[in-house]
């Protein structure tokens, strides 16, 4: 059956990767059935606006990636009002649920606080634990709403990549751009990180849109966990460039890495992408597309 999709946060990483996928699979010329938005189209802000646009269009599902994150260097976004701006974003669209089947958003591992982190947390260590910051904290309040009620979803996220990352300073895409330019690859402090290839994520987005589970939170992640020096080496490697791997602090960060049996178990069919295949098609993206790449940008 034909469903009617909005994507919010279509000019973002995840509403990007999601929209690419989705027209694949729903879209036809005669029938415009997925529509992604940005934020300079419809302002989640601003709570009349969304209650009208919502109200108007009867969406089967809403997917809901845009969210106020202020990361440092690259952001012009203020981080004392990320609590107040996810929150308002989320309600906006949340409070309005009787005018659209189904709403899917995105939580993430921060749920738990990185003060909490420990290796292969379950959705129950997560939802125990209260974060310090702001953004964990606006997430961790998104959940315990969309646990009670009908119809929102929580697709906890740990580390997603593709070839629509800020390549700027998310992890895989910022060294696979390094090593396509002969750069050498720069890191901070290594640390285990569970990263799953957003392809996967769409996959799983799909198969949700077209279900209905009792629960209403998974951990969305790959179940394998790798460390900032192994992902290095395996760029290096595909690359077939002989950059060095530079680390500016030693030891290690702590692991940020969850558990994903519930989800697998819902999904029977999902497919977990092995991560030497994903870093692979990245790199080669990134290298046949290296007028994207600007090494003044780069955060080190």
């Amino acid at each position: 059956m034909t469903k009617k999709i909005l994507i919010t946060g279509g000019s973002g990483f995840i509403g990007r990767s999601l929209y690419e996928h989705f027209s694949g699979v729903f879209f036809s010329p005669l029938e415009k059935n997925i529509v992604s938005v940005s934020r300079e189209e419809l302002d989640l802000l601003d709570t009349e606006k969304v209650y009208e646009y919502l109200k108007q269009n009867n969406f089967d599902v809403v997917i809901h990636s845009a969210g106020y994150d202020a990361v440092p260097r690259f952001s012009k976004k203020k981080p004392k009002l990320v609590l107040e701006n996810n929150l308002k974003m989320f309600f906006n669209i949340a409070k309005v649920n009787e005018h659209f089947g189904k709403m899917i958003y995105f939580g993430s591992g921060a749920e738990a606080g990185r003060e909490n982190w420990i290796p292969k947390m379950t959705e129950e260590y997560i939802e125990n634990k209260i974060p310090n910051d702001q953004y964990g904290l606006s997430k961790h309040l998104m959940n315990v709403y969309a646990n009670e009620s009908k119809n929102i979803y929580n697709f906890r996220l740990f580390g997603a990549f593709g070839k629509f990352d800020d390549w700027r300073y998310r992890f895989i895409s910022n060294i696979c751009c390094k090593a396509a330019l002969n750069m050498p690859i720069v890191i901070n402090k290594n640390v285990r990180f569970d990263y799953l290839d957003v392809a996967d994520l769409a996959t799983a987005t799909e198969m949700l849109i077209n279900s209905a589970p009792e629960r209403k939170s998974f951990n969305v992640c790959s179940g394998n966990v790798h460390d900032y020096k192994t992902l290095a080496k395996k760029v290096r490697q595909i690359s077939g460039k002989r950059v060095k791997i530079i680390f500016k602090e030693e030891g290690m960060n702590p692991e940020y890495s969850g558990t994903n049996s519930k989800l697998l178990k819902e999904f029977k069919d999902l497919q977990i992408t092995p991560i030497d295949n994903s870093i692979k098609g990245l790199y080669n993206w990134y290298d046949t597309n290296k007028q994207i790449i600007r090494k003044e940008l780069f955060e080190y």
